[in-house]
């Protein structure tokens, strides 16, 4: 089975029906989704932000946020200082580095939306 680590951008886009969702969802298709467990977080903060910028927005969201937490991901833990050296070497941030280490770990692809993430995966995964 082929797996693929997905970012919390990309995730968005496909539980929060962003224009996004769809690229996103063609290029998961029914690949095994793993992710540090950061993602969590993440996604939990994009839910909140989602809803203080559109309160009326807020049983939708919670309740596609709720999807997300009972979907077919696979919350993975990340080595936190090869990590950081990721971060350090590729100049992005520790919680996008994670993503990084983690398809490098698995040897995998990585489905993100954030540019910088996407350039550094495309320079050092296979």
């Amino acid at each position: 089975m082929r797996v693929e680590i997905v970012d919390a951008s990309a995730l968005a886009a496909l539980y929060f029906g962003e224009a996004e969702g769809e690229e996103v969802a063609r290029r998961l298709g029914d690949a095994h989704l793993a992710a540090p467990a950061l993602v969590q977080f993440e996604m939990s903060n994009i839910a909140a932000k989602k809803i203080g910028r559109s309160p009326a927005a807020a049983a939708l969201v919670i309740a596609r946020f709720s999807d997300f937490l009972q979907g077919p991901l696979e919350i993975c833990d990340v080595d936190h200082g090869e990590t950081l050296a990721l971060a350090l070497t590729t100049r992005l941030t520790a919680y996008d580095a994670s993503y990084l280490w983690l398809a490098r770990q698995r040897q995998c692809g990585l489905v993100t939306l954030d540019r910088q993430l996407a350039r550094a995966a495309a320079d050092l995964l296979p």
